[in-house]
């Protein structure tokens, strides 16, 4: 069935808006503004606030665009995806491009306004996020360079607010690229057939369903060690392990998922809501761990 291509500016932007899913941005959020919170020792200023956002927004832009665009022919084959906007025809792939360029300018223009050694450093996050949607083809640790790539979140957060790198910074990195490889396991289960057969590379489809099912449950339980390691190392106050906690019972709760699941995608949605709000809860025992801290 032929699709007619968006011409208009207001078709194209809701295409793009619809593509790149800007509302999930709100899922990168919090653990960025946690890099910033343990860096201030509490809030950052509302000049870094608003620039960490910013910044934020521009990488998963940028993420997103770059992902669609360089996956459109392998979207188009996977019955999944093969509704999205460039797989389909509706959107031209030069606009999705455009937008891929647009967001990485918005993130060059915010790390420079927020400190001379986020620019220094970027150039790492800009690799990890042309690179990722490439490494599915030859590699099933794709998972854990989407989480690198999520992972510098906090970890920029924490040198636009403190100009430097610490122990418990790169930490919180290595706790979020846990914490993102574990849920997009789960999420590549949706695809292990279609991926198998397009050699595309997964931990589902290198190692099977009871590796993928698994795995996500062991990496988010390391995730909670981590941070409460990241935590010791920072001197938090008690409330924030209420935080590494949450962590703990996320993973008890996708257990509880993946046991009872019969539909994988069903299980997405749910995974996708409980990793969001332990993520906003994480950044709330965060903050009330260094501003109730004696």
């Amino acid at each position: 069935m032929s699709v007619s291509r968006a011409t208009s500016p207001g078709a194209i932007v809701a295409l793009v808006l619809k593509e790149i899913r800007v509302e999930h941005t709100l899922f990168a959020l919090p653990f960025a503004y946690v890099g910033a919170v343990f860096a201030a020792h509490g809030l950052p200023t509302l000049f870094q606030f608003v620039w960490i956002t910013l910044a934020v927004l521009g990488a998963r832009t940028a993420a997103m665009a770059a992902n669609r665009y360089i996956d459109r022919d392998i979207d188009a084959q996977n019955p999944r995806t093969a509704r999205r906007a460039l797989a389909n025809g509706s959107l031209a792939p030069g606009v999705m491009l455009g937008v891929a360029v647009a967001g990485i300018l918005l993130l060059v223009v915010s790390a420079a306004v927020l400190n001379p050694l986020c620019l220094r450093l970027l150039p790492l996050a800009a690799i990890g996020i042309f690179a990722y949607p490439f490494c599915k083809r030859f590699t099933w640790g794709v998972h854990f360079v989407l989480g690198a790539v999520d992972g510098f979140a906090p970890l920029g957060a924490y040198i636009a607010v403190s100009g430097k790198i610490s122990f418990s910074a790169v930490l919180m990195f290595v706790a979020v690229t846990l914490w993102v490889a574990g849920f997009d396991v789960i999420y590549a289960l949706m695809d292990r057939d279609v991926d198998l057969a397009q050699n595309i590379r997964s931990i589902p489809a290198r190692f099977g369903i009871a590796s993928g099912r698994a795995l996500p449950i062991a990496m988010h339980v390391a995730m909670a060690v981590v941070l409460v390691i990241a935590g010791m190392l920072a001197s938090v106050g008690p409330l924030y392990y209420a935080g590494a906690a949450f962590a703990i019972a996320l993973a008890l709760y996708e257990m509880r998922l993946i046991d009872r699941a019969e539909n994988v995608f069903v299980l997405n949605e749910r995974v996708f809501i409980g990793n969001m709000v332990f993520s906003l809860a994480f950044l709330a025992t965060t903050y009330a761990g260094f501003a109730f801290h004696t």
